[in-house]
Protein backbone atom coordinates (compact mmCIF):
# COMPACT_ATOMS: atom_id res chain seq x y z
CA UNK A 1 0.00 0.00 0.00
CA UNK A 2 1.76 3.24 -1.01
CA UNK A 3 2.11 5.83 1.81
CA UNK A 4 -0.29 8.59 2.48
CA UNK A 5 3.14 11.14 1.47
CA UNK A 6 3.28 9.68 -1.92
CA UNK A 7 -0.15 9.39 -2.69
CA UNK A 8 -0.53 13.61 -1.95
CA UNK A 9 2.65 14.20 -3.83
CA UNK A 10 1.17 11.59 -7.05
CA UNK A 11 -2.07 14.20 -6.46
CA UNK A 12 -0.43 17.27 -7.02
CA UNK A 13 1.03 16.23 -10.38
CA UNK A 14 -1.97 15.03 -11.60
CA UNK A 15 -3.43 18.55 -10.81
CA UNK A 16 -0.58 20.34 -12.59
CA UNK A 17 -1.56 17.57 -15.47
CA UNK A 18 -5.47 18.82 -15.18
CA UNK A 19 -4.07 22.73 -15.04
CA UNK A 20 -2.29 22.22 -17.95
CA UNK A 21 -5.01 20.79 -20.09
CA UNK A 22 -7.08 24.34 -18.46
CA UNK A 23 -4.55 26.30 -19.89
CA UNK A 24 -1.74 25.19 -21.74
CA UNK A 25 0.29 28.81 -21.02
CA UNK A 26 0.45 28.00 -17.93
CA UNK A 27 3.78 28.37 -16.13
CA UNK A 28 4.02 25.38 -13.08
CA UNK A 29 5.66 26.51 -9.81
CA UNK A 30 6.05 24.02 -6.94
CA UNK A 31 3.68 21.71 -5.68
CA UNK A 32 4.57 19.96 -2.28
CA UNK A 33 3.40 17.73 0.41
CA UNK A 34 1.80 19.45 2.81
CA UNK A 35 0.06 18.31 6.23
CA UNK A 36 -3.44 17.59 5.02
CA UNK A 37 -2.77 17.16 1.28
CA UNK A 38 -1.12 19.14 -1.04
CA UNK A 39 -0.97 22.23 -3.32
CA UNK A 40 0.74 23.77 -6.44
CA UNK A 41 1.67 27.33 -7.49
CA UNK A 42 1.13 28.32 -10.72
CA UNK A 43 0.97 31.76 -12.87
CA UNK A 44 -2.34 31.49 -14.61
CA UNK A 45 -2.28 32.92 -18.73
CA UNK A 46 -5.76 34.10 -18.46
CA UNK A 47 -8.19 34.64 -15.22
CA UNK A 48 -8.96 31.86 -12.86
CA UNK A 49 -11.08 31.54 -9.65
CA UNK A 50 -12.64 28.72 -7.03
CA UNK A 51 -15.03 28.43 -10.25
CA UNK A 52 -12.55 26.35 -12.35
CA UNK A 53 -12.22 23.76 -9.19
CA UNK A 54 -14.89 21.36 -10.35
CA UNK A 55 -13.54 20.99 -13.76
CA UNK A 56 -9.70 20.16 -12.59
CA UNK A 57 -11.28 17.77 -9.64
CA UNK A 58 -13.08 16.01 -12.41
CA UNK A 59 -10.11 15.79 -14.56
CA UNK A 60 -8.54 14.18 -11.98
CA UNK A 61 -10.90 11.84 -10.98
CA UNK A 62 -10.44 10.72 -14.90
CA UNK A 63 -7.06 10.50 -14.18
CA UNK A 64 -6.76 8.22 -11.34
CA UNK A 65 -9.12 6.28 -13.50
CA UNK A 66 -6.96 5.75 -16.00
CA UNK A 67 -4.30 3.54 -14.01
CA UNK A 68 -1.24 5.76 -15.45
CA UNK A 69 2.17 4.68 -13.72
CA UNK A 70 4.74 7.25 -12.17
CA UNK A 71 8.13 6.38 -14.09
CA UNK A 72 11.34 8.35 -13.02
CA UNK A 73 13.64 9.40 -15.98
CA UNK A 74 16.95 10.35 -14.71
CA UNK A 75 18.08 13.67 -16.67
CA UNK A 76 21.31 15.97 -17.40
CA UNK A 77 20.64 19.56 -16.93
CA UNK A 78 20.77 20.45 -20.26
CA UNK A 79 18.05 17.69 -21.41
CA UNK A 80 16.20 19.63 -18.50
CA UNK A 81 16.34 22.77 -19.75
CA UNK A 82 15.10 21.75 -23.12
CA UNK A 83 12.13 19.96 -21.40
CA UNK A 84 11.04 23.14 -19.89
CA UNK A 85 12.18 25.76 -21.80
CA UNK A 86 9.08 26.92 -21.82
CA UNK A 87 8.50 27.42 -17.97
CA UNK A 88 10.39 29.86 -16.40
CA UNK A 89 9.91 28.65 -12.63
CA UNK A 90 11.36 25.06 -13.64
CA UNK A 91 14.30 26.34 -15.37
CA UNK A 92 14.91 28.56 -12.25
CA UNK A 93 14.78 25.23 -10.19
CA UNK A 94 17.42 23.73 -12.06
CA UNK A 95 19.79 25.94 -12.08
CA UNK A 96 20.01 25.54 -8.72
CA UNK A 97 20.08 21.84 -8.47
CA UNK A 98 23.19 22.01 -10.91
CA UNK A 99 24.94 24.55 -8.74
CA UNK A 100 24.51 22.41 -5.96
CA UNK A 101 25.28 19.35 -7.54
CA UNK A 102 22.40 17.53 -6.92
CA UNK A 103 20.94 14.98 -9.72
CA UNK A 104 18.15 15.74 -11.90
CA UNK A 105 15.36 13.87 -12.41
CA UNK A 106 11.65 13.96 -14.10
CA UNK A 107 8.70 11.97 -13.22
CA UNK A 108 6.66 11.16 -16.48
CA UNK A 109 2.41 10.43 -15.65
CA UNK A 110 0.95 9.98 -18.92
CA UNK A 111 2.04 12.40 -21.01
CA UNK A 112 2.72 15.21 -18.55
CA UNK A 113 5.97 15.39 -17.41
CA UNK A 114 7.15 17.33 -14.01
CA UNK A 115 10.73 18.11 -12.75
CA UNK A 116 11.12 16.09 -9.10
CA UNK A 117 13.43 13.75 -7.42
CA UNK A 118 10.37 11.37 -6.30
CA UNK A 119 7.94 9.75 -3.74
CA UNK A 120 5.01 8.91 -5.74
CA UNK A 121 2.86 5.65 -5.89
CA UNK A 122 3.47 3.33 -9.01
CA UNK A 123 0.28 3.92 -10.44
CA UNK A 124 -2.49 5.81 -10.24
CA UNK A 125 -4.90 3.20 -9.38
CA UNK A 126 -3.62 2.86 -5.44
CA UNK A 127 -4.69 6.59 -5.11
CA UNK A 128 -8.40 6.36 -3.01
CA UNK A 129 -10.61 8.16 -5.60
CA UNK A 130 -13.00 9.30 -3.13
CA UNK A 131 -10.30 10.45 -0.48
CA UNK A 132 -9.37 13.53 -1.89
CA UNK A 133 -10.69 17.20 -2.86
CA UNK A 134 -9.54 20.17 -3.98
CA UNK A 135 -10.49 22.85 -1.65
CA UNK A 136 -9.36 26.71 -2.50
CA UNK A 137 -7.21 29.06 -4.07
CA UNK A 138 -5.02 32.13 -2.77
CA UNK A 139 -2.46 34.17 -3.62
CA UNK A 140 1.26 33.48 -3.21
CA UNK A 141 4.79 35.01 -4.34
CA UNK A 142 7.20 32.80 -6.23
CA UNK A 143 9.92 32.15 -3.21
CA UNK A 144 7.91 34.09 -0.73
CA UNK A 145 9.04 37.22 -2.23
CA UNK A 146 6.68 39.57 -2.87
CA UNK A 147 8.88 41.26 -5.34
CA UNK A 148 8.90 38.22 -7.52
CA UNK A 149 6.05 36.56 -9.78
CA UNK A 150 2.42 36.47 -7.61
CA UNK A 151 0.88 33.39 -8.41
CA UNK A 152 -2.39 31.35 -7.72
CA UNK A 153 -1.87 28.39 -5.31
CA UNK A 154 -4.13 25.25 -5.72
CA UNK A 155 -4.99 23.70 -2.19
CA UNK A 156 -6.27 20.27 -2.27
CA UNK A 157 -7.28 17.49 1.00
CA UNK A 158 -5.93 13.88 0.41
CA UNK A 159 -6.21 11.00 3.09
CA UNK A 160 -6.57 7.07 3.02
CA UNK A 161 -10.06 6.82 2.67
CA UNK A 162 -13.81 8.68 2.48
CA UNK A 163 -14.12 8.82 6.01
CA UNK A 164 -11.08 10.65 7.04
CA UNK A 165 -11.94 12.98 4.39
CA UNK A 166 -15.25 13.83 5.93
CA UNK A 167 -13.74 13.90 9.34
CA UNK A 168 -11.06 16.05 8.78
CA UNK A 169 -13.64 18.83 6.60
CA UNK A 170 -16.23 18.48 9.94
CA UNK A 171 -12.82 19.57 11.98
CA UNK A 172 -12.21 22.31 9.57
CA UNK A 173 -15.70 23.55 9.59
CA UNK A 174 -15.45 23.66 13.53
CA UNK A 175 -12.24 25.20 13.59
CA UNK A 176 -13.60 27.87 11.14
CA UNK A 177 -16.77 28.67 13.57
CA UNK A 178 -13.68 28.89 16.55
CA UNK A 179 -11.12 30.89 14.22
CA UNK A 180 -9.54 33.40 16.60
CA UNK A 181 -9.83 36.53 14.21
CA UNK A 182 -13.17 36.07 14.45
CA UNK A 183 -13.75 35.11 18.25
CA UNK A 184 -11.66 38.11 19.15
CA UNK A 185 -13.10 40.78 16.95
CA UNK A 186 -16.46 38.86 18.54
CA UNK A 187 -15.12 39.50 22.12
CA UNK A 188 -13.30 42.42 21.26
CA UNK A 189 -10.19 41.25 22.22
CA UNK A 190 -7.78 42.95 19.92
CA UNK A 191 -7.34 44.59 16.56
CA UNK A 192 -5.46 45.79 13.65
CA UNK A 193 -4.61 49.43 12.27
CA UNK A 194 -3.46 49.74 8.30
CA UNK A 195 -2.03 52.50 9.88
CA UNK A 196 -0.14 50.84 12.48
CA UNK A 197 0.16 48.04 9.90
CA UNK A 198 -0.17 43.72 9.66
CA UNK A 199 1.60 41.68 12.04
CA UNK A 200 1.53 44.50 14.84
CA UNK A 201 -2.07 43.37 16.88
CA UNK A 202 -3.57 46.32 19.03
CA UNK A 203 -4.63 44.64 22.39
CA UNK A 204 -8.00 46.03 24.00
CA UNK A 205 -8.35 46.49 27.62
CA UNK A 206 -10.73 43.31 27.57
CA UNK A 207 -7.50 41.15 25.59
CA UNK A 208 -5.23 43.11 27.57
CA UNK A 209 -6.73 41.33 30.91
CA UNK A 210 -6.36 38.40 29.09
CA UNK A 211 -2.44 38.48 28.87
CA UNK A 212 -1.61 40.12 32.55
CA UNK A 213 -3.65 37.09 33.40
CA UNK A 214 -1.72 34.62 31.22
CA UNK A 215 1.70 36.08 32.52
CA UNK A 216 0.85 36.59 35.82
CA UNK A 217 0.08 32.61 36.15
CA UNK A 218 3.29 31.87 34.57
CA UNK A 219 5.34 33.92 36.75
CA UNK A 220 3.53 32.31 39.63
CA UNK A 221 4.57 28.73 38.78
CA UNK A 222 8.20 30.21 38.24
CA UNK A 223 7.97 31.89 41.62
CA UNK A 224 8.17 27.88 42.95
CA UNK A 225 10.80 27.44 41.36
CA UNK A 226 13.53 30.22 42.14
CA UNK A 227 13.11 32.31 39.06
CA UNK A 228 14.26 35.88 39.33
CA UNK A 229 12.87 38.68 37.12
CA UNK A 230 15.26 40.48 34.39
CA UNK A 231 14.38 43.55 32.42
CA UNK A 232 16.43 44.28 28.96
CA UNK A 233 16.76 47.02 26.37
CA UNK A 234 14.88 46.56 23.03
CA UNK A 235 17.69 47.24 20.42
CA UNK A 236 21.01 46.35 21.15
CA UNK A 237 24.59 46.80 19.04
CA UNK A 238 25.25 44.28 16.28
CA UNK A 239 28.25 43.37 17.67
CA UNK A 240 25.71 40.98 20.29
CA UNK A 241 24.69 39.21 18.01
CA UNK A 242 27.76 38.43 15.85
CA UNK A 243 29.54 37.18 18.57
CA UNK A 244 26.35 34.76 19.39
CA UNK A 245 26.21 33.90 15.92
CA UNK A 246 22.61 34.94 15.15
CA UNK A 247 23.47 37.79 12.76
CA UNK A 248 24.79 35.12 10.63
CA UNK A 249 22.43 33.07 10.64
CA UNK A 250 19.29 35.61 10.92
CA UNK A 251 20.78 39.02 9.57
CA UNK A 252 17.87 39.10 6.83
CA UNK A 253 14.86 38.34 9.88
CA UNK A 254 16.29 41.53 11.83
CA UNK A 255 14.79 45.20 11.54
CA UNK A 256 18.00 47.59 11.89
CA UNK A 257 18.60 50.74 13.24
CA UNK A 258 21.11 53.15 12.04
CA UNK A 259 22.37 55.95 14.10
CA UNK A 260 22.63 59.64 13.63
CA UNK A 261 26.83 58.62 14.27
CA UNK A 262 26.47 56.04 11.81
CA UNK A 263 26.34 52.84 14.00
CA UNK A 264 24.30 49.89 13.59
CA UNK A 265 21.76 48.38 16.25
CA UNK A 266 19.08 45.54 15.78
CA UNK A 267 15.42 45.44 17.52
CA UNK A 268 15.96 42.53 19.26
CA UNK A 269 14.56 39.43 17.85
CA UNK A 270 15.43 37.00 21.13
CA UNK A 271 16.55 37.86 24.48
CA UNK A 272 18.95 34.66 24.99
CA UNK A 273 22.30 36.67 23.99
CA UNK A 274 21.30 39.72 26.47
CA UNK A 275 20.54 37.15 29.68
CA UNK A 276 23.62 35.93 29.03
CA UNK A 277 25.22 39.13 29.32
CA UNK A 278 23.89 39.60 32.83
CA UNK A 279 24.63 36.48 33.67
CA UNK A 280 28.35 37.33 32.66
CA UNK A 281 28.38 40.35 34.73
CA UNK A 282 30.14 38.63 37.65
CA UNK A 283 32.24 35.56 38.63
CA UNK A 284 29.96 32.73 39.86
CA UNK A 285 30.70 30.46 42.39
CA UNK A 286 29.45 26.85 41.95
CA UNK A 287 27.41 27.14 45.05
CA UNK A 288 25.35 30.32 43.49
CA UNK A 289 24.46 27.64 40.42
CA UNK A 290 21.96 27.38 38.92
CA UNK A 291 20.82 30.98 38.03
CA UNK A 292 17.27 31.58 36.76
CA UNK A 293 16.75 34.83 34.80
CA UNK A 294 12.90 35.08 33.05
CA UNK A 295 10.79 38.58 31.49
CA UNK A 296 7.93 38.74 29.38
CA UNK A 297 8.85 41.16 26.66
CA UNK A 298 8.35 41.51 23.23
CA UNK A 299 10.87 40.31 20.02
CA UNK A 300 10.58 41.57 16.71
CA UNK A 301 11.45 39.61 13.52
CA UNK A 302 10.84 41.04 10.14
CA UNK A 303 8.20 38.05 8.81
CA UNK A 304 7.13 38.97 4.85
CA UNK A 305 3.96 40.03 4.90
CA UNK A 306 2.62 37.67 2.84
CA UNK A 307 3.77 35.26 5.95
CA UNK A 308 1.61 37.07 8.47
CA UNK A 309 -1.74 36.14 9.74
CA UNK A 310 -4.30 37.27 13.04
CA UNK A 311 -2.02 36.36 16.11
CA UNK A 312 -0.40 33.19 14.89
CA UNK A 313 2.07 34.80 12.97
CA UNK A 314 2.65 38.41 14.08
CA UNK A 315 6.03 40.54 13.76
CA UNK A 316 5.49 42.00 17.54
CA UNK A 317 5.78 39.01 19.74
CA UNK A 318 5.38 38.87 23.05
CA UNK A 319 7.35 35.89 24.63
CA UNK A 320 7.27 35.04 28.20
CA UNK A 321 11.13 34.19 28.18
CA UNK A 322 13.66 32.52 30.58
CA UNK A 323 17.08 31.29 30.56
CA UNK A 324 18.89 28.83 33.36
CA UNK A 325 22.39 28.88 33.54
CA UNK A 326 23.57 25.78 35.21
CA UNK A 327 26.19 22.94 35.47
CA UNK A 328 25.98 19.90 32.91
CA UNK A 329 25.04 17.38 36.36
CA UNK A 330 22.30 19.94 36.56
CA UNK A 331 20.57 19.93 33.33
CA UNK A 332 18.16 16.97 34.07
CA UNK A 333 16.94 18.47 36.79
CA UNK A 334 16.13 22.03 36.02
CA UNK A 335 14.36 20.28 32.33
CA UNK A 336 12.23 18.41 35.00
CA UNK A 337 11.51 21.51 37.04
CA UNK A 338 10.46 23.07 33.70
CA UNK A 339 9.00 20.04 32.79
CA UNK A 340 6.53 20.37 35.78
CA UNK A 341 5.89 23.85 34.89
CA UNK A 342 4.54 23.11 31.05
CA UNK A 343 2.64 20.03 32.53
CA UNK A 344 0.57 22.74 35.18
CA UNK A 345 0.15 25.16 32.86
CA UNK A 346 -1.65 23.07 29.65
CA UNK A 347 -3.25 21.16 32.16
CA UNK A 348 -5.18 23.77 33.54
CA UNK A 349 -6.53 24.25 29.85
CA UNK A 350 -7.44 20.82 29.73
CA UNK A 351 -4.70 20.29 27.05
CA UNK A 352 -2.84 16.89 26.68
CA UNK A 353 0.72 17.12 25.40
CA UNK A 354 3.48 14.85 23.93
CA UNK A 355 7.10 15.95 23.24
CA UNK A 356 8.91 16.28 19.65
CA UNK A 357 12.81 15.72 20.08
CA UNK A 358 13.78 18.65 17.38
CA UNK A 359 17.40 17.40 16.77
CA UNK A 360 19.58 18.87 14.21
CA UNK A 361 19.72 17.40 10.19
CA UNK A 362 23.31 15.68 9.92
CA UNK A 363 22.92 16.34 6.32
CA UNK A 364 22.60 20.10 6.42
CA UNK A 365 25.46 20.84 8.99
CA UNK A 366 26.09 24.17 7.81
CA UNK A 367 21.93 25.64 9.12
CA UNK A 368 23.66 24.98 12.66
CA UNK A 369 26.02 26.04 14.95
CA UNK A 370 28.95 24.14 16.75
CA UNK A 371 30.93 20.65 16.34
CA UNK A 372 29.15 17.40 15.68
CA UNK A 373 30.03 16.27 19.12
CA UNK A 374 28.58 18.90 20.79
CA UNK A 375 24.86 18.11 18.39
CA UNK A 376 25.58 14.42 19.87
CA UNK A 377 26.00 15.28 23.29
CA UNK A 378 23.34 17.73 23.79
CA UNK A 379 20.70 15.29 21.81
CA UNK A 380 21.80 12.30 23.62
CA UNK A 381 20.73 14.55 26.88
CA UNK A 382 17.39 15.34 25.20
CA UNK A 383 16.93 11.37 24.86
CA UNK A 384 17.82 10.36 28.29
CA UNK A 385 15.37 13.20 29.77
CA UNK A 386 12.64 12.28 28.05
CA UNK A 387 13.14 8.64 28.43
CA UNK A 388 13.28 9.18 32.19
CA UNK A 389 10.41 11.40 32.15
CA UNK A 390 8.49 8.70 30.53
CA UNK A 391 7.22 11.22 27.80
CA UNK A 392 4.84 10.46 24.93
CA UNK A 393 7.28 11.47 22.48
CA UNK A 394 9.50 10.95 18.89
CA UNK A 395 12.05 12.65 17.12
CA UNK A 396 12.32 14.99 14.55
CA UNK A 397 15.31 15.97 12.55
CA UNK A 398 15.95 19.22 11.21
CA UNK A 399 13.89 20.61 14.08
CA UNK A 400 16.23 22.00 16.11
CA UNK A 401 17.18 25.80 16.80
CA UNK A 402 20.42 26.97 15.02
CA UNK A 403 22.55 26.35 18.64
CA UNK A 404 21.28 23.13 19.82
CA UNK A 405 18.04 20.77 20.11
CA UNK A 406 14.77 21.03 21.61
CA UNK A 407 11.86 19.10 23.35
CA UNK A 408 8.61 21.03 21.60
CA UNK A 409 5.67 19.96 23.24
CA UNK A 410 2.79 19.16 20.86
CA UNK A 411 -0.51 20.30 22.56
CA UNK A 412 -4.35 19.14 21.40
CA UNK A 413 -7.04 20.62 21.37
CA UNK A 414 -10.80 20.08 21.94
CA UNK A 415 -11.19 19.87 18.53
CA UNK A 416 -8.41 17.19 17.96
CA UNK A 417 -5.87 19.61 16.19
CA UNK A 418 -1.86 19.30 17.46
CA UNK A 419 0.01 23.03 18.17
CA UNK A 420 3.25 23.46 18.58
CA UNK A 421 3.11 25.65 21.93
CA UNK A 422 5.84 25.39 24.84
CA UNK A 423 9.89 24.94 24.34
CA UNK A 424 12.76 23.82 26.39
CA UNK A 425 15.71 24.16 24.38
CA UNK A 426 19.13 22.39 25.19
CA UNK A 427 22.23 25.27 24.90
CA UNK A 428 25.97 24.31 24.95
CA UNK A 429 26.87 26.88 21.92
CA UNK A 430 26.35 30.43 23.29
CA UNK A 431 28.30 29.83 26.78
CA UNK A 432 31.01 28.56 24.57
CA UNK A 433 30.88 31.72 22.50
CA UNK A 434 30.47 34.01 25.64
CA UNK A 435 32.75 32.10 27.57
CA UNK A 436 30.05 31.92 30.25
CA UNK A 437 31.81 29.38 33.33
CA UNK A 438 30.95 29.15 37.06
CA UNK A 439 34.22 28.97 39.41
CA UNK A 440 34.18 24.60 40.75
CA UNK A 441 34.76 23.02 43.35
CA UNK A 442 38.29 23.04 42.80
CA UNK A 443 38.92 26.40 42.22
CA UNK A 444 38.73 25.85 38.33
CA UNK A 445 36.63 27.59 35.65
CA UNK A 446 34.52 25.36 34.58
CA UNK A 447 31.89 25.77 31.40
CA UNK A 448 28.32 25.70 31.99
CA UNK A 449 25.35 24.87 30.53
CA UNK A 450 22.52 27.40 29.15
CA UNK A 451 18.55 26.31 28.83
CA UNK A 452 15.85 28.19 27.22
CA UNK A 453 12.76 28.18 28.12
CA UNK A 454 9.00 29.86 26.65
CA UNK A 455 6.40 28.29 28.38
CA UNK A 456 3.27 29.79 26.26
CA UNK A 457 5.94 30.17 23.07
CA UNK A 458 4.44 33.46 22.31
CA UNK A 459 1.18 35.26 24.48
CA UNK A 460 -0.13 36.11 20.73
CA UNK A 461 0.22 32.34 19.67
CA UNK A 462 -1.09 31.15 22.98
CA UNK A 463 -4.25 33.15 23.00
CA UNK A 464 -4.81 32.38 19.08
CA UNK A 465 -4.87 28.23 20.05
CA UNK A 466 -6.59 29.09 23.19
CA UNK A 467 -9.75 30.86 22.21
CA UNK A 468 -9.91 28.05 19.37
CA UNK A 469 -9.28 25.26 22.07
CA UNK A 470 -12.57 26.72 24.22
CA UNK A 471 -14.39 28.57 21.38
CA UNK A 472 -14.63 32.02 23.33
CA UNK A 473 -15.46 29.94 26.14
CA UNK A 474 -12.55 31.24 28.73
CA UNK A 475 -12.55 30.04 32.52
CA UNK A 476 -13.74 32.11 35.05
CA UNK A 477 -10.41 33.39 36.29
CA UNK A 478 -9.37 34.58 32.71
CA UNK A 479 -12.81 35.78 31.67
CA UNK A 480 -12.63 39.64 31.04
CA UNK A 481 -15.89 40.40 32.49
CA UNK A 482 -16.78 37.45 34.95
CA UNK A 483 -20.39 38.12 36.09
CA UNK A 484 -23.34 40.26 34.73
CA UNK A 485 -25.59 41.49 36.67
CA UNK A 486 -29.09 41.49 35.43
CA UNK A 487 -31.93 43.16 37.47
CA UNK A 488 -35.07 42.02 35.84
CA UNK A 489 -36.35 45.76 35.94
CA UNK A 490 -36.06 49.34 37.22
CA UNK A 491 -37.26 48.47 40.54
CA UNK A 492 -34.50 46.19 41.11
CA UNK A 493 -31.89 48.81 40.17
CA UNK A 494 -30.75 49.81 43.58
CA UNK A 495 -30.57 46.04 45.07
CA UNK A 496 -28.42 45.28 41.72
CA UNK A 497 -26.24 48.25 42.31
CA UNK A 498 -25.19 47.02 45.82
CA UNK A 499 -24.31 43.26 44.81
CA UNK A 500 -22.57 45.21 41.85
CA UNK A 501 -20.59 46.81 44.06
CA UNK A 502 -20.08 44.07 46.59
CA UNK A 503 -18.72 41.89 43.58
CA UNK A 504 -16.25 44.55 42.48
CA UNK A 505 -15.04 45.49 46.23
CA UNK A 506 -14.18 41.47 46.51
CA UNK A 507 -12.04 41.61 43.17
CA UNK A 508 -14.89 40.06 41.20
CA UNK A 509 -14.59 41.42 37.57
CA UNK A 510 -18.15 42.19 37.39
CA UNK A 511 -20.38 44.83 35.26
CA UNK A 512 -24.08 45.92 35.68
CA UNK A 513 -26.33 45.54 32.28
CA UNK A 514 -29.77 47.89 32.56
CA UNK A 515 -30.61 48.58 29.04
CA UNK A 516 -33.10 47.37 26.83
CA UNK A 517 -35.52 44.13 27.38
CA UNK A 518 -33.91 41.34 29.62
CA UNK A 519 -33.90 39.01 27.21
CA UNK A 520 -31.56 41.25 25.12
CA UNK A 521 -29.25 41.61 27.83
CA UNK A 522 -29.00 38.01 28.57
CA UNK A 523 -28.19 37.47 24.64
CA UNK A 524 -25.42 40.08 24.78
CA UNK A 525 -23.94 38.44 27.64
CA UNK A 526 -24.32 35.12 26.11
CA UNK A 527 -22.84 36.27 23.02
CA UNK A 528 -19.65 38.11 25.20
CA UNK A 529 -19.16 34.51 26.62
CA UNK A 530 -19.42 36.03 30.20
CA UNK A 531 -19.32 32.68 32.69
CA UNK A 532 -22.39 33.79 35.15
CA UNK A 533 -24.94 36.44 34.97
CA UNK A 534 -27.04 37.07 37.89
CA UNK A 535 -30.32 37.60 37.36
CA UNK A 536 -32.49 40.14 40.25
CA UNK A 537 -35.86 40.43 40.56
CA UNK A 538 -38.29 40.90 43.80
CA UNK A 539 -38.00 37.59 44.39
CA UNK A 540 -33.97 37.56 44.92
CA UNK A 541 -34.40 40.57 46.85
CA UNK A 542 -36.77 39.36 49.24
CA UNK A 543 -34.32 36.39 49.95
CA UNK A 544 -31.19 38.36 49.65
CA UNK A 545 -30.09 36.21 47.40
CA UNK A 546 -29.61 36.15 43.30
CA UNK A 547 -30.42 33.64 40.66
CA UNK A 548 -27.20 32.22 38.96
CA UNK A 549 -27.10 31.31 35.54
CA UNK A 550 -24.02 29.90 34.18
CA UNK A 551 -22.70 30.46 30.55
CA UNK A 552 -21.96 26.20 30.28
CA UNK A 553 -24.39 24.58 32.72
CA UNK A 554 -27.75 26.88 32.57
CA UNK A 555 -30.06 27.77 34.96
CA UNK A 556 -28.36 26.99 38.79
CA UNK A 557 -31.32 28.43 41.08
CA UNK A 558 -31.10 30.65 43.72
CA UNK A 559 -28.08 31.55 45.70
CA UNK A 560 -27.32 34.20 49.12
CA UNK A 561 -25.12 36.92 47.92
CA UNK A 562 -22.07 36.10 50.19
CA UNK A 563 -22.83 31.88 49.49
CA UNK A 564 -22.18 33.39 45.50
CA UNK A 565 -19.14 35.01 46.45
CA UNK A 566 -17.04 31.87 48.47
CA UNK A 567 -18.28 30.33 45.15
CA UNK A 568 -16.90 32.37 42.63
CA UNK A 569 -13.60 33.04 44.69
CA UNK A 570 -13.08 29.53 45.46
CA UNK A 571 -13.39 28.57 41.30
CA UNK A 572 -11.16 31.49 40.50
CA UNK A 573 -8.34 30.06 42.80
CA UNK A 574 -8.16 27.36 41.82
CA UNK A 575 -8.60 27.59 38.24
CA UNK A 576 -11.15 25.12 37.69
Amino acid sequence: MASLESIRHSLAHLLATAVLEHDPMAHLAIGPVIDNGFYYDIKFSSSFSDEHLPKLQAKMNELVGARLVFERIDVSPAQAREQFKDQPFKLELIDELEQSGQPISLYQTGTFIDLCRGGHVENTQEIPGDAFKLTKIAGSYWRGDENRDRLIRIYGLAFNTKEELQAYEEQMLEAEKRNHKKVGKELDLFTFSDLVGPGLPLWTPRGTLIRHQLDAYVWELRGKHGYERVTIPHITKRDLYEKSGHWEKYGDDLFRINSREGKEYAIKPMNCPHHAQLFDRHPHSYRQMPQRYAETTMVYRDEQSGELGGLTRVLSITQDDSHVFCRHAQVKQEFFRIWDIVDTFYGTFGFSLRVRLSFHDPKTPEKYLGTPEVWKSAEDALRAIASERGADSFEAPGEAALYGPKLDFMAKDSIGREHQVATIQLDMLQPERFDLTCVNEKGEKERIVMIHCAVMGSIERFTAVLLEHTAGSLPLWLSPVQVTVLPVSEGQAGYASDVFEKLKSSGIRAEISTEDSLGKRIRASKVMKVPYMLVIGDKEIESNSVTLESRDKGNLGMIESDELLERLKKEIQERT
